[in-house]
């Protein structure tokens, strides 16, 4: 995963973070987390992130998409990779990308920021909201880190033998640049 300055400080406020920002894809990582046999065996995957953007309005109005390749999942395992490649789950074929759709954010008393959105996955879209940590490690550069849990039963993967596990971690760590 993408390293983190432990000196970047949290924005002061969402309008500090004011603009138009793009995705840094060779600096993001979007990783999946699950358990495999009945739970006894940790599975981690990586995918690369294709593109993305954001705009955070002068009012703190925030909107911005990441999409991800489905196609680059690597967990180390090319016979799971092609599996998950496959129609019992990802189905690259027809749905080669996923993308979350952030439509608003509203900062946490704890200085995160609760941001509202949806998941497509499979041309399927369900809405998911992520406590997010947002840094500054430099000017005109933002961090944001997220984690998340989704059923992906709610996108209709329901392949599960062998004690798969169906409630998957999703942690994302998203850099981004002011455009």
């Amino acid at each position: 995963m993408t390293e983190t300055n432990p000196n970047a400080t949290p924005p002061a406020s969402l309008a500090d973070a004011a603009g138009q920002w793009q995705l840094d894809p060779i600096g993001t990582t979007i990783e999946l987390r699950t358990k495999a046999m009945w739970g006894l065996a940790k599975v981690r995957g990586r995918f690369n992130a294709v593109e993305g953007s954001g705009v955070v309005g002068e009012d703190a109005a925030v909107s911005g998409t990441i999409v991800f390749d489905a196609k680059s999942i690597d967990t180390k395992n090319n016979k799971r990779d092609t599996h998950l490649r496959s129609g019992d789950f990802f189905e690259v074929d027809k749905y080669p990308t996923f993308t979350y759709s952030a439509t608003g954010a509203t900062p946490t008393e704890d200085g995160k920021l609760k941001v509202t959105g949806s998941l497509t996955i499979r041309d399927q879209s369900r809405p998911l909201e992520l406590l997010v940590t947002a840094t500054q490690p430099a000017p005109g550069r933002a961090i944001l880190t997220a984690e998340a849990q989704i059923d992906r039963r709610q996108w209709g993967m329901t392949w599960a033998k062998m004690g798969a596990g169906v409630i998957n971690q999703i942690v994302v760590v998203a850099q981004f640049t002011r455009s």
